[in-house]
């Protein structure tokens, strides 16, 4: 298992390779330039050079390149030309909330999308088969940002003085500000230090901050803001979800031991939860880890149209304002997300399936 592990993560280093390159040169291959995004159409040759050589873009573009890997070797992703931050403090206040919402929208799509497909393989070629798959088939057409925009008319005005009513934008209330857990304990961390910079990133998960040190009002409110951007990113991989679900129980569900448990006397209930479901989850495990890799790379529309400053949002802005060290960093760190993602996948056969054995 451990050389397993660290098999895959050694292919997964050219991987990471491969991405970084490919995307330093895609981003520099958009039309226009960092200095007319940054200082607008007016700037002068003169101060487009100054500006080159203070970013380091007057350089040929494959030295360019190599001291970027370098720096990456490092573990620094450069600084914001659009926000002269380090890029690595930007990551450790956005990425948690995108972690916080793909996470959000995964759970709604397996336990609603799972549930579904078994649904509907249990009850194949009736009016509940074909209503389920009409209902996913409707799922994965559904454009999220759309959606979204449905979703906040309906619970931000139209049922804004009911039970009913949601949050449209942003992650918390105003002014309701959540405390990390390091100072509602009383830790003293060494500023700037890479630990200091951890239980910072930790901590801005604000659901997860607010479970671990019982801020139950900052819980409630930060689930009512994360519910409707939750659902509208969920819709895809629901219906997804729940069709492959469906296709992979109905092909179990033929096999000889299924007819075989049937002969015997099991209740129907009992064939479907002990036999079939377990070893129809294999086709379903990848579905939900690639769907959660997309989902952390795939948050633009839903960040953008309920407000939310997480790494799609960012992403977004940096391609439109040429800000090449966000989209390499961010790129980076979704792609190592993408490739974690897949191994957890991937150890995961062996215990659903013991036939499977990781060698």
């Amino acid at each position: 298992m451990l050389s397993f592990i660290i098999r895959r993560t050694l292919l997964a280093i050219p991987v990471l390779i491969g991405i970084i390159v490919v995307v330093f040169f895609l981003i520099r291959a958009i039309p226009g330039d960092p200095c007319t995004a940054i200082l607008g159409e007016q700037a002068t040759e003169e101060a487009c050079e100054r500006f080159d050589e203070a970013n380091g873009l007057n350089e040929p573009i494959f030295i360019q390149l190599g001291i970027y890997m370098k720096n990456v070797v490092t573990f620094d992703l450069g600084d914001s030309i659009r926000f002269s931050r380090p890029v690595n403090q930007l990551l450790i206040e956005r990425l948690p909330l995108t972690i916080e919402l793909a996470v959000s929208a995964l759970a709604i799509a397996v336990a609603i999308g799972v549930p579904l497909g078994v649904l509907a393989a249990r009850h194949h070629n009736t009016a509940i088969d074909t209503g389920t798959m009409a209902f996913a088939n409707v799922g994965v057409s559904m454009p999220v940002f759309w959606l979204g925009l449905m979703l906040a008319y309906v619970f931000a005005l139209v049922l804004k003085d009911t039970a009913f009513a949601l949050p449209p934008s942003g992650r918390l209330s105003a002014g309701i500000f959540s405390a990390p857990y390091y100072e509602v304990w009383g830790w003293e961390l060494t500023e700037g230090g890479i630990w200091a910079k951890f239980h910072e990133f930790i901590g801005n998960h604000y659901i997860f901050n607010s479970v671990i040190t019982g801020q139950w009002d900052i819980f409630r409110d930060a689930v009512r803001h994360m519910i409707l951007p939750a659902v509208a990113l969920a819709t895809i991989p629901l219906a997804i979800i729940a069709r492959i679900t469906r296709s992979s129980l109905l092909e179990v569900m033929g096999k000889d031991y299924i007819r075989t448990a049937r002969a015997k006397g099991a209740r129907e209930k009992r064939v479907v939860r002990r036999h079939a479901l377990r070893n129809s989850l294999l086709p379903v495990v990848t579905i939900i880890g690639l769907q959660m890799g997309l989902l952390l790379g795939g948050a633009v529309l839903t960040e953008t149209v309920f407000n939310l400053a997480g790494v799609g949002r960012a992403l977004f802005d940096a391609i439109t304002g040429r800000d090449y060290a966000i989209v390499q960093g961010f790129t980076v760190i979704i792609a190592a997300g993408y490739v974690l993602v897949n191994l957890l996948v991937d150890l995961s056969y062996a215990y659903l399936d013991p036939r499977i054995r990781v060698e």
